[in-house]
């Protein structure tokens, strides 16, 4: 006779301080980016008391990748530090998967286990590599009776949104090979314990443009011996905002933000540099790839009609996809563990989630798992905080969702 939820939730909850313990003590050691060595060495420490065996995934970033990010504001990045284990034996496998980096953010909080290093897991990703490690426990007591392989990721970067495609790159799908991937994200305006989960298109996709605009500098009295890149800037915010009025279906939903507009130092000096960054988020993936093309064809034409040069470094995360038939299975699985009043259907979410790069390879479903309640400040606030009390509800869903698509297969 196969475990039942109740089993896996009591066994959750019997962990309970460990997976806090785990939570806090990441907590206090933000890092942001692909580099994570003191969250990496953890999750192996932590690993290694399991007897689970693991091993890294990333490895060496290329020179351009490490200049594209510093581009793009991240500290120099030269190495992925991401964390895998597989529990288990043989075939179907199944990656869980959890986040494990930080934002740019100072905390704000009376938490007595509160960051100080100036960055923060206001996204709650500590949380996140915490119910890993609390499911990562609950397998392992009952690898001999899984039906296959559970493959565990801990991932660095999905700040950066890339951070799982550079994993996928090096290898993560493989050995053994993965055959279905669930990822879970802690909500903090829902409450504890709800879940909620998109059919298809799950987040929207993210394409970034970092403009470096190239004129010549010199007195404003005199701008006809200037080629003066403020407004060639101008010029380009302008034309990409009209492309979305005029070349996106009204439709789809399109969001285009240029966030950073920038350039010069004084009122009677024309600058020689000035710097736009344009970030476009869609759920339509035809928009996307429209303006994704339209977009570099825009900058190229406006800079050389006034003369100017450029530099274009370009980002690109795709829309995670949930897929429908994988949906209707971990759905059922999820029902029994948090009960089914507790699961429901969302609307995509229009922010960005780098998880993409996995679905875009092998069947996934993506979740958002409550940890607060509506009113309390939002991920990415300085003020974020979680309800702890998600903290074994999500290490019983990880486990108990592998355990059961695992003995499905059989």
């Amino acid at each position: 006779m196969g475990v039942t939820a109740a089993e896996i939730r009591r066994r959750a909850e019997e962990l309970r301080g460990q997976i806090t313990a785990d939570r806090r003590y990441l907590h206090q050691i933000p890092e942001i980016g692909m580099e994570l060595p003191k969250t990496a060495d953890y999750i192996r420490k932590r690993l290694d008391e399991m007897g689970i065996p693991w091993e890294n995934c990333g490895g060496d970033l290329p020179e351009q990748v490490t200049r594209d990010f510093m581009e793009a504001g991240f500290p120099r990045m030269e190495r992925a530090e991401g964390v895998t284990a597989v529990i288990g034996h043989g075939s179907p496998c199944i990656l869980l998967r959890a986040d494990m980096d930080a934002l740019p953010i100072r905390e704000d909080s009376d938490l007595a286990f509160r960051s100080g290093n100036g960055y923060g897991h206001m996204c709650g990703h500590d949380s996140h590599a915490a119910m890993l490690l609390g499911a990562a426990q609950i397998l392992k007591e009952r690898e001999d009776s899984l039906a296959g392989s559970v493959k565990l990721v801990f991932q660095p970067g999905e700040e950066t949104g890339a951070g799982a495609r550079v994993l996928v790159e090096n290898g993560l799908l493989e050995n053994p090979k993965v055959d279905a991937a669930f990822g879970l994200h802690v909500q903090s305006v829902t409450r504890t314990g709800e879940l909620g989960y998109a059919v298809g298109v799950n987040s929207a996709s993210l394409d970034t443009f970092i403009l470096k605009i190239r004129g010549s500098g010199g007195h404003s009295s005199q701008p006809q011996l200037c080629i003066d890149p403020l407004m060639i800037m101008n010029q380009v915010y302008q034309a990409v905002n009209l492309l979305v009025t005029r070349e996106a279906d009204p439709a789809a939903m399109v969001a285009l933000t240029c966030g950073v507009a920038k350039g010069g130092t004084a009122v009677n000096i024309i600058p020689g540099e000035a710097e736009l960054h344009i970030g476009v988020r869609t759920l339509d993936v035809q928009a996307a790839d429209h303006l994704t093309r339209r977009i570099p064809e825009v900058i190229d034409h406006y800079v050389k009609a006034w003369r100017g040069a450029y530099d274009l470094t370009v980002f690109h995360t795709p829309c995670t996809y949930s897929d429908e038939a994988l949906c209707r299975e971990l759905v059922s699985f999820a029902e029994e563990i948090l009960g089914k009043e507790n699961v429901c259907q969302i609307p995509p979410m229009t922010g960005t989630e780098d998880f993409g790069y996995i679905t875009r390879e092998v069947p996934g479903m993506f979740a958002f798992i409550g940890a607060g309640q509506p009113g309390n400040a939002p991920l990415h606030n300085p003020h974020m905080v979680l309800d702890e009390e998600v903290l074994p509800l999500g290490a019983a869903l990880h486990a108990y969702t592998a355990i059961s698509w695992l003995a499905s297969r059989r």
